[in-house]
């Protein structure tokens, strides 16, 4: 008997748990887990840029839909459903949505940084200036204003694709995109800061050869940027370190390096 008790104890406290997310919250009314809904487009055939455009104009109405359901709830009256949607939309704008171009693998390595454009040098400074503002804290960086700025350097290459200023707008780039962790992308930036300006005054190819080293472990692509950039981009002492090191990983790669024996302290 004193079982049968305890087990119905046990099953109103449990309903009383469950129910204590509050009223109305439109539980019952959320969606079901859903499978695939079938391709508007045919994956096959569509280019790429066709479904990303796609996607984006999807993007935008759903948001408005809802922008619009909120409204409706709002000037009729319904409390409930009006909640329903913000959390919606809410959810939406938290949700994490990708840019799925990569504007320098859509430019190519074939342009060429040669002419003086108006246009393209005023959103250059605007990028600029806000790569500098989101490094205005010592310890962290603003990610808002460097997303920013990256949307305004792609702009740069995107718009004026000969302006010279493309290779100033890649490298600059690929320091964020190295920042965000997104190796492969920063890696495609360093690459067009030279391919694009041979002499640009940038440590393009050490930052590519030091990306295929320590986070492609390509050996093999690192070893022969790492020997460029130190007969290109090493002269004059600049770029502080770097070519030491980048000898020393020269070195190490092809198996001739040999560390020199340090003095030991004390002895």
């Amino acid at each position: 008997m004193a079982r049968i008790f305890l087990t119905a104890v046990l099953v109103v406290l449990l309903n009383v748990l469950v129910g204590c997310g509050g009223a109305d919250k439109g539980k019952g009314q959320l969606k079901a887990p859903r499978g695939s809904t079938g391709a508007m487009v045919e994956v096959r055939t569509a280019a790429e840029a066709d479904l990303i455009e796609q996607v984006a104009i999807n993007r935008q109405a759903y948001q408005r839909a809802i922008e619009m359901l909120v409204a409706h709830y709002e000037r009729t009256g319904n409390a409930m459903k009006s909640r329903w949607a913000k959390k919606e939309l809410d959810s939406l704008n938290k949700m994490a949505q990708y840019d799925y171009i990569i504007d320098a693998t859509v430019a190519g390595p074939d342009l060429k940084a040669t002419a003086s454009i108006p246009e393209a040098d005023e959103l250059y400074s605007e990028a600029v200036k806000l790569h500098k503002d989101a490094k205005k804290l010592i310890l962290i960086k603003d990610k808002s204003l460097l997303r920013l700025a990256l949307d305004k350097y792609n702009e740069v290459i995107r718009k004026h694709p000969t302006s010279d200023k493309i290779d100033d707008a890649a490298f600059k780039a690929g320091e964020i995109y190295e920042y965000f962790k997104d190796y492969s992308i920063a890696l495609v930036y360093f690459n067009r800061t030279f391919q694009w300006n041979a002499a640009a005054p940038y440590p393009a190819r050490f930052r590519a050869a030091a990306i295929l080293d320590r986070r492609m472990h390509d050996r093999t692509g690192a070893l022969e940027l790492y020997k460029k950039a130190i007969e290109l981009e090493a002269k004059d002492g600049k770029y502080g370190n770097r070519k030491e090191f980048a000898e020393r990983r020269v070195a190490e790669i092809t198996k001739t390096y040999r560390p020199q024996p340090q003095p030991v302290i004390g002895r």
